[in-house]
């Protein structure tokens, strides 16, 4: 068996500062936060800190959805938590890989689940697929986040990006899609004779369908929702 000695152990997991700007991807599960005023991030999410921090929750669900909606949905998946101060902030979820985006005016749709950190300067709004077979899957709640500024989101392992055109619409399995580009519009497709053998909720039978001019991302892992972990 490989040993190794405690110097080299230390050397080998301590935290390697970037100077990568506010948000900086320490190892592939690990986003680190330099902080320096607030920032939005998925509740629960943090793994450690430095300085003085205060954290305060966010419901996700407070502007985008009415009370009914509030009021099923539970779970930190569907929480943001604002930190606010001057230091470092370790975030990590279950070991998935973590990817910071930078928009530019530009748009994306994220699933709920998938959402670790949002700077202030972006626009967040809640969206829901108006659909049955959406209270079914994953695929119920998303974040639609815009403007300018960076924004983590994370993924179970590498994820896919597939472009969606004109002519080559793209079908997903509602647990496995993590975001989508922020000009589509995904309707719920279901397959009633797959569904009849897999049963109604398979990613088979009920599936997201993007149409237009875009891309949407897939993980290849099929995350179960929130509603359905609190079901």
């Amino acid at each position: 068996m490989a040993q190794t000695t405690l110097n080299d152990f230390i050397a080998a997991h301590t935290d390697q500062d970037q100077n990568a700007g506010m948000f900086e991807i320490e190892n592939k599960s690990t986003l680190q936060i330099n902080l320096d005023g607030a920032v939005y991030a998925k509740a629960g999410s943090m793994v450690a800190r430095t300085g003085e921090i205060k954290f305060s929750r966010k419901s996700m669900m407070a502007d985008g959805l009415g009370g009914l909606f509030k009021k099923a949905v539970t779970g930190e998946g569907m929480s943001l938590m604002k930190m606010e101060g001057r230091g470092r902030v370790y975030l990590a979820d279950a070991n998935k890989r973590v990817h910071v985006i930078a928009l530019q005016g530009e748009s994306i749709c994220v699933n709920g689940n998938d959402v670790l950190a949002i700077e202030m300067s972006l626009d967040t709004d809640i969206t829901m697929i108006k659909s049955v077979a959406g209270f079914m899957t994953g695929g119920l709640f998303n974040v639609k986040i815009s403007g300018n500024g960076l924004a983590a989101i994370t993924t179970h392992g590498e994820p896919l990006l597939l472009k969606v055109g004109p002519a080559s619409a793209v079908f997903t399995d509602p647990n496995a899609t993590v975001a989508w580009s922020g000009n589509l519009t995904p309707s719920m497709h279901t397959d009633v004779s797959i569904g009849s053998l897999f049963g109604r909720t398979s990613g088979e039978s009920v599936q997201m369908k993007f149409a237009g001019q875009g891309w949407v991302l897939v993980q290849p892992y099929e995350e179960v929702s929130v509603m359905a972990q609190n079901s």
